[in-house]
């Protein structure tokens, strides 16, 4: 496994909204105009190190004192659409969020109470004046929620292993849809879901994502990307992950009453998966 500090490394995979330019207003727009004509665009693994290297003055800096100017650019048939890094906003909801993935005596030691404090008090006074911010990245550690995959297809599965050629680059395993695609297959999905079984966290899951991407431009792109993932689990796992397709047969099966085939379904994903979060344990 990869040494780490005393910091766990977060291996994670992300859920990103591209917007069009036409989304922003000025001076915003001009702004990721003229950054998407930049050649040295940094990439998700330099906002990573970014985050990592403000964990390490003592004390840490828990969130960044200035919003991130940077931004993953995707041009789509000669349209330009950026996804803002938001990385203070980000840096606010992973710390509310925190509590839920560590032990607090493990909490208090790495991020001491009196910072996490001071980042929610400040959190609130921004907020105050941003009632309206959405960050255009969702972030997960070792794992991909289930409810993601509800939002592609298996036929715009994209997987390049060129980490394992000289200079071939890391390796790559994302999805790519429009948005309209995205919105359109949450609905179905909550409607198969909710005809099947009574409210729980799945529905509740897809319909948190339901409505974040109801935020964003009808004409954004939505992508999927493993990120940090493709280096922990073996390129033959990630040859045979279909998760999206998995979903997608689980959900049709639900559509038919089908139970058996859903179950099958869930249970594959729920196999593959479970492997991949035993990872953390054994890092």
């Amino acid at each position: 496994m990869p040494k780490v500090t005393s910091v766990v490394v977060p291996y994670a995979a992300y859920l990103r909204v591209y917007e069009p330019l036409a989304a922003f207003a000025e001076p915003e727009r001009s702004h990721w105009a003229r950054y998407a004509r930049r050649a040295d665009r940094p990439s998700y693994q330099d906002e990573l190190r970014r985050a990592l290297a403000d964990l390490v003055p003592t004390p840490p800096v828990l969130v960044p004192v200035h919003e991130s100017r940077d931004a993953f650019v995707l041009d789509v048939d000669g349209a330009v659409c950026v996804c803002p890094w938001s990385t203070r906003l980000r840096g606010w909801q992973a710390l509310r969020d925190l509590g839920d993935e560590l032990p607090a005596p493990v909490l208090d030691a790495v991020l001491p109470p009196v910072l996490r404090r001071q980042a929610a008090q400040d959190y609130e006074r921004w907020l105050a004046d941003h009632p309206d911010a959405r960050p255009w990245i969702r972030t997960a550690t070792w794992q991909v929620p289930l409810n993601w995959f509800v939002l592609v297809s298996d036929e715009e599965r994209e997987y390049d292993k060129g980490a394992g050629e000289p200079g071939g680059g890391a390796p790559v395993l994302r999805y790519r849809t429009p948005m309209v695609q995205a919105r359109r297959r949450v609905a179905r999905g909550l409607r198969a879901l909710r005809d099947a079984m009574d409210e729980g966290p799945l529905i509740d899951s897809l319909v948190d994502v339901g409505r974040w991407l109801e935020e964003f431009h009808p004409r954004s792109w939505v992508e999927l990307d493993y990120g940090g993932l493709v280096h922990v689990v073996p390129s033959e796992d990630l040859e045979e992950d279909h998760s999206a397709a998995d979903v997608a047969e689980g959900i049709d099966a639900l559509r038919r009453g089908d139970e058996e085939a859903a179950g099958e379904a869930y249970l594959r994903l729920v196999e593959r998966w479970r492997s991949v979060r035993e990872l953390r344990s054994a890092n």
